[in-house]
């Protein structure tokens, strides 16, 4: 009998059929593709009916009820019969939480998110890169009457939020490019919409070590945001805490920028980065 590892096996890698070929067009089943879209899009706007759900698609109904119809028996969305609406169902969020789990950064983050909430008295945000966004993994709100509030799950545009400054300072020129030829929208008249001066932002963001968010995404918020580290020195992700214009003042943002890098170097020694980042005791630079 010829050992798993065996060249004689065809090197077949584990996990996929013998009869597995390189083409992804003759591996996909077209109709599970087709209701992972309607789920995605689902899941981007939050709440539709069934007739603005195939609108957006270019499906029909009936094809579009046929595929909720079947994530329902699943619970993986639901329906309000009284606003005839569909929505995101409860065990698309145990589906998703492996994901959390999977990765030690959610739960390594947590205390240190929650020490930076009460050292810093505003709300504590972690987040990472996903196409093109900031995707927010964790938060810790402040108890304070007026905050930010960016629940598990919610993207926002890279260029116009504190961490999303930080994830592009060091993803590289050539994914920078990319992304901003892609056009910058204009949130409001702080937002840095135009290439050049989004890159000066970026460089500064780079010799400081914070971003800040300065009402560029909405007017009366500001962000302060640090990169966290992985175990090869590589920024997978940032810290950021974030409040009203009225207790983030500009005469705050140093105080506040080290607390936020003394967490994001917590939270990379935390998930194994090198001492030269994991050290919690570096501050902002002048």
């Amino acid at each position: 009998m010829a050992l798993p590892n065996n060249p004689g096996n065809g090197d077949r890698k584990r996990g996929r059929p013998r009869a597995f070929a390189e083409k992804t067009e003759q591996n996909t089943i077209k109709a599970l593709d087709r209701a992972l879209v309607v789920l995605s899009e689902l899941a981007r706007v939050e709440s539709a009916s069934l007739s603005e759900l195939a609108q957006s698609l270019g499906e029909s109904p009936a094809t579009v009820y046929r595929v909720l119809t079947t994530f329902a028996l699943h619970g993986m969305v639901e329906s309000d019969e009284r606003a005839q609406t569909w929505q995101i169902g409860p065990d698309a969020f145990l589906i998703g939480s492996v994901f959390l789990r999977r990765t030690s950064l959610v739960d390594r983050s947590r205390p240190i998110l929650r020490q930076l909430m009460e050292d810093s008295g505003e709300t504590a945000n972690l987040g990472v890169e996903k196409d093109g966004s900031v995707l927010f993994l964790s938060q810790v709100e402040t108890s304070a009457p007026i905050r930010a509030f960016f629940p598990p799950g919610t993207l926002s545009p890279l260029h116009a939020s504190g961490i999303g400054k930080v994830l592009l300072a060091y993803a590289g020129e050539a994914y920078v490019n990319r992304f901003t030829a892609k056009g910058l929208q204009v949130f409001t008249p702080h937002t840095r919409a135009d290439p050049d001066a989004l890159a000066d932002d970026l460089a500064e963001v780079r010799r400081r070590g914070y971003a800040i968010d300065d009402q560029e995404r909405n007017m009366g918020m500001r962000c302060i945001a640090a990169p966290i580290r992985n175990p090869h020195g590589e920024v997978v992700a940032g810290i950021s805490v974030s409040g009203p214009t009225s207790r983030v003042s500009p005469d705050q943002v140093r105080e506040l920028a080290d607390m936020v890098i003394k967490a994001g170097h917590a939270v990379s020694a935390a998930i194994g980065a090198p001492a030269a980042f994991g050290t919690p005791y570096e501050t902002a630079a002048d």
